[in-house]
């Protein structure tokens, strides 16, 4: 791949997928987006795995005028990447345009991790509609699944390859978010569970301690998830009927809590955006997110089930 032409000036916000099949197309891709991005003083955010970070990074040379995250960390839960990593750069450079390169997809990413990747990706559109916001997202076209491929081009207007760059015809960022709204897997380990109302809510913090304690988290991972799982719990005794369950179970790499009740998450970016700082309420979700590895969601009329993952320590 030779050097792509991206959109330097634009009026509005702009989310483009780059498809590259080896390095040399990684670099062909990003690196004149960063340095276009320099040259019109644009703030520079890269998120992007380790390893190709620092290809990037190395290319690009020294410099203070980037900002650089590894993806694997900053984004190992999908739902903390708008809120905690683009509304947080956006929201920093507010009366300027920023530009972005977000690759929350590569090929180490798990089955159930990838619904709430791809949500995300779609999901992006709706959150920064009209911002002064240019993101470009790559995908290892020669490693990632033709499925993923093909839900890139539902999840990006524009899309950018050997072919140079174009619109989309595949575009339908609302049929990702509901494809992947779909009941969650029943688990095959077994299963704890507690049935809650609102004077119970202590009783749910010593349920998730105890079962925390017993895989071995330290004090740290179990005061997040002690606050995750009540926030939830909480929300469900305030916005549903007053009740719930919750489960709780562990594979080889995670322990995971799961909250049920009869209410409706019916906007889709529940917990992914930062709500404003002088806002009352609208935190819980979000929060959630920032305290969990993982966080998958299924919602609909008739009840909402949310899933947290932490991960066990070794």
């Amino acid at each position: 791949m030779t050097g792509v032409r991206h959109a330097e000036t634009a009026d509005s916000f702009v989310h483009e997928g780059l498809f590259y099949r080896d390095p040399d197309g990684l670099l062909a891709g990003t690196v004149p987006f960063v340095t276009g991005g320099l040259a019109a003083g644009e703030p520079v955010l890269v998120a992007m795995p380790g390893a190709n970070l620092r290809l990037v990074r190395a290319t690009v040379g020294p410099t203070d005028a980037v900002r650089w995250a590894d993806m694997t960390q900053a984004g190992r839960n999908p739902g903390r990447i708008i809120p905690w990593v683009l509304q947080a750069f956006i929201e920093q450079h507010a009366g300027r345009r920023v530009r972005i390169i977000g690759e929350p997809i590569w090929a180490g990413r798990s089955a159930t991790e990838y619904p709430a990747c791809a949500q995300h990706e779609a999901l992006i559109n709706m959150a920064f509609a009209g911002r002064d916001a240019t993101i470009l997202c790559p995908y290892d076209a020669g490693r990632l699944d033709a499925d993923v491929l093909a839900d890139a081009c539902a999840t990006h207007p524009v899309l950018v390859d050997d072919a140079g760059r174009r619109p989309s015809a595949q575009y339908a960022p609302a049929e990702v978010v509901a494809r992947y709204n779909t009941p969650l897997s029943t688990p095959t380990e077994p299963v704890s569970a507690l049935a809650y109302r609102f004077d119970s809510l202590p009783a749910v913090r010593r349920f998730v301690t105890g079962h925390g304690q017993a895989v071995g988290l330290d004090e740290d991972r179990l005061a997040d998830l002690r606050i995750a799982v009540t926030e939830l719990a909480a929300n469900s005794v305030a916005h549903a009927a007053g009740s719930g369950v919750l489960r709780v179970w562990h594979t080889a790499e995670h322990l995971v809590c799961e909250i049920q009740d009869d209410g409706w998450l019916a906007d889709p970016l529940a917990g992914r955006l930062a709500p404003a700082t002088d806002g009352i309420g609208g935190r819980g979700l979000v929060i959630v997110q920032a305290l969990c590895d993982l966080v998958r969601v299924h919602s609909t009329a008739a009840g909402t089930t949310i899933r947290l993952y932490v991960r066990r320590q070794a």
